[in-house]
């Protein structure tokens, strides 16, 4: 692992993807109709709709444990982006899907990287804070969505969902799966930069009784970026099938292979105490030697639902994702300005420059491996009813590699504005961390219905962890097992058919070891359990027409430190100093009148850091890279007198963000709109979408965001005037 951020990982093999790929895609077979199966719900059905965003209407959210339960029924802030939204904004990565929800936002998305997303203020975990089908995965790679129903985003703590992880939520990629009726969809985009793609996507049934059911997914993509010497390519094959075996038994199986192949943009950084220029066109890692980052992804899953009686049924499933990846960047760090002798250790110098680094690792590997039993059903007792489930779920996560170049000499000194070629450092001597960790969760969940409109809800999860980790030259072992119990309460009270109110508290869990390396007193040893703990409030009103909610929030995290010089043997010491305290209030609101589908939500948050002693200064600071204030509005309008034709638009505002841990230098607050076109109709007898697509329509420059990592400042430009054209066709 680089030492100087998260975005310094990986990617992997992926064969170019020319168009006699992409013509494979509109090879399609033949599937007959299907009959649904009683006991088993059907698959939902796709469709075309003018863009959307689903956070607050009835909708069943696997990612809150709760079965069953639909999301404005349940006393969880969530939102969930279905297909239909991605499809229709054409987005490519997850961080495209911020723009629909105030509680989100960029935390380290760098162009040919994978994605990162900050909920409520604080970062996601990697490895501990994203499942697939609710089943635990690791997004260090490149995520497709061309294969996803919906994108679920819990907010808040996640005890109860994922035993140990970081407190700002959940990423839930939910599987397309099999369709009831025959689906034939073809997609055709080019964007100004001249990427191109196709996506075929195709569903049905088959068989006696139409008991067998498939979804294949197909994608081949050539992708120009904005940024030179950054382009790319990427490729998805997704099939998904079931098996109605009965009315009372569905056996399903699904996996997926995704590649993509693309140079990694590092972000820009402080000039002294100045800002840079926000140009996106500036690509550091355009070295000569420069080489592309390559992710490969293979995800499966095969799992069956068994009715057990009118009230029962049992789930089992199977999990497993395997990556591999290459990284490749020549990165920025520092300066050492020889005019003045001084040397910036988290910026560049005044005048653009920069000190380079030359980071190889090759051949990381990952595996997640899970398998899940559960219960769910109901129990009656008098006039009470409970909704019960509960189960166990084992986790073996490994992650491999071979030495890196890593090395501590930079290979020159760059500048911004000239980029001037030099030399290369492969040299691979810095030993690679391993890692193997093996969880065993046992949980349960309970929605008591105490009276038609009064209910409270309990959940708790016990975890039990054990964890490694030793550099490929045997130095810096750690090892450590743990027992973690998170709870989670809850009540809500339906005031009418529409509104209702809850409350609830919750914790979450992390766990950290101190460093093995020689200067840490206390290496290798494990901190104490840090237990965050959130209380909330809210209200959620649904019906036909208007969908609304208000949610009040208070998030206290345990935050660690070192403490000590940390520069000889044995002088420094990790330990917890204070926490970090996120309170804030989302708005949230959607909903149709006439011609019009709007949406918008809003995002006020304060957040400090409290309690330091180690650095008291910084107590009652904002973190870095997390705005105040956030706004999303969405809307679409179909234009009366001309069938078919709506107009699409989008605005995202985001207050200042901190540069600097004192708050010394702020980024100023950015607008962006996105505007649309689209146009559904026949050619011939086939249904038809044509969608002209631009997003920042103004073309301004401004900075998304500055993550502090690792102890240097990062600042990211927003990407430029991009439009896209889009065919869809049904057949």
């Amino acid at each position: 692992m680089a030492h100087i951020s998260p975005f310094f990982k990986k990617k992997s093999t992926i064969p170019s993807v020319g168009w006699s790929f992409i013509a494979t895609l509109c090879v399609a077979f033949n599937a007959s109709a299907q009959t649904e199966a009683p006991g088993i719900p059907p698959a939902a059905e796709p469709s075309l709709a003018p863009v959307t965003v689903s956070g607050a209407v009835t909708k069943q959210v696997d990612v809150t444990g709760f079965a069953d339960i639909p999301l404005d029924k349940s006393p969880f802030a969530a939102t969930v982006i279905d297909a239909k939204t991605i499809e229709g904004i054409s987005a490519d990565r997850l961080a495209d899907l911020y723009r629909f929800d105030a509680s989100l936002s960029d935390a380290y998305n760098a162009v040919g990287y994978w994605d990162f997303v900050t909920i409520r203020g604080f970062v996601l975990d990697q490895v501990y804070n994203f499942r697939r089908d609710g089943m635990p995965i690791s997004a260090e790679t490149s995520l497709p969505l061309e294969n996803k129903q919906r994108i679920e985003f819990l907010k808040g703590t996640s005890g109860i969902q994922a035993g140990t992880s970081s407190p700002g939520g959940l990423v839930n990629y939910v599987v397309k799966r099999p369709t009831n009726t025959d689906l034939r969809t073809l997609t055709l985009e080019t964007t100004s930069y001249g990427g191109l793609l196709a996506h075929l996507d195709m569903g049905g049934r088959f068989g006696d009784d139409q008991r067998f059911g498939y979804r294949l997914n197909l994608v081949g993509a050539d992708i120009q970026s904005y940024v030179p010497d950054a382009d790319g390519t990427r490729s998805l094959a997704a099939l998904a099938m079931d098996w109605r075996v009965s009315p009372d038994t569905l056996i399903e199986g699904e996996f997926e292979l995704s590649k993509r192949k693309q140079p990694s943009v590092p972000g820009l950084s402080l000039l002294g105490n100045a800002l840079p220029p926000a140009d996106p066109f500036i690509n550091i890692n355009s070295q000569p030697w420069s080489q592309a980052n390559r992710f490969e992804n293979f995800s499966g899953s095969i799992g069956i639902v068994q009715a057990i009686n009118a009230d029962w049924r049992w789930q089992g499933t199977l999990a497993s994702q395997q990556l591999k990846s290459n990284d490749y960047l020549a990165y920025p760090f520092g300066c050492y300005d020889a005019g003045t002798d001084v040397y910036y250790a988290d910026r560049f110098c005044p005048n653009g420059d920069f000190d380079l680094y030359d980071y190889r690792s090759v051949d990381e590997r990952r595996k997640t491996q899970s398998a899940l039993l559960k219960f769910t059903g109901l129990v009656r007792s008098g006039g009470v009813r409970h909704n019960l489930s509960f189960g166990v779920q084992g986790t073996r996560y490994s992650e491999t590699g071979t030495p890196q170049a890593d090395n501590n000499a930079a290979v020159g000194t760059g500048n911004i504005y000239t980029l001037p070629a030099l030399p290369q450092d492969p040299t691979y001597q810095d030993p690679y961390t391993t890692r193997t960790e093996r969880g065993t969760e046992f949980f349960f969940f309970d929605a008591i219905e105490w009276t038609p409109a009064f209910q409270t809800w309990l959940g708790v999860r016990y975890s039990q962890l054990n964890r490694d980790s030793v550099r490929t030259d045997g130095s810096r072992a750690t090892s450590y097992s743990r027992n973690i119990t998170t709870p989670w309460i809850a009540a809500t009270w339906q005031l009418d058919a529409q509104k209702m109110i809850y409350a609830s508290y919750g914790q979450g869990a992390e766990s950290e070891v101190a460093p093995g390396r020689s200067r840490y007193t206390n290496a290798g040893q494990p901190l104490p359990t840090l237990k965050s703990e959130q209380a909330e409030i809210g209200i959620k009103s649904n019906s036909k027409q208007l969908n609304w909610n208000i949610t009040a929030f208070s998030v206290t995290r345990p935050v660690s430190g070192d403490l000590g010089t940390c520069d000889l043997p044995g002088t420094c010491t990790r330990q917890i100093d204070g926490d970090a305290r996120h309170r804030g209030i989302e708005l949230g609101a959607s909903g149709t009148t006439g011609p019009w589908t709007l949406g918008a939500s809003a995002t006020w948050l304060q957040a400090e850091r409290q309690g330091s002693t180690i650095d008291p200064s910084l107590n009652g600071k904002r973190p870095t890279n997390v705005p105040e204030t956030i706004v999303r509005a969405n809307a679409a309008w179909r234009v009366p007198g001309v069938a078919g034709l709506s107009l699409l638009g989008t605005l995202s505002y985001e207050g200042s963000r901190t540069v600097l841990p004192d708050e010394s230098v702020t980024l100023p607050a950015w607008t962006r709109l996105d505007l649309g076109v689209r146009y559904e109709t026949r050619l011939g007898k086939y249904p038809t979408t044509l969608s002209l697509l631009v997003d920042n329509v103004a073309n301004s420059r401004y900075f998304t965001e500055s993550p502090y990592q690792y102890g240097h400042v990062y600042l990211f430009p927003a990407a430029p005037r991009i439009a896209k054209l889009v065919l869809q066709t049904s057949f």
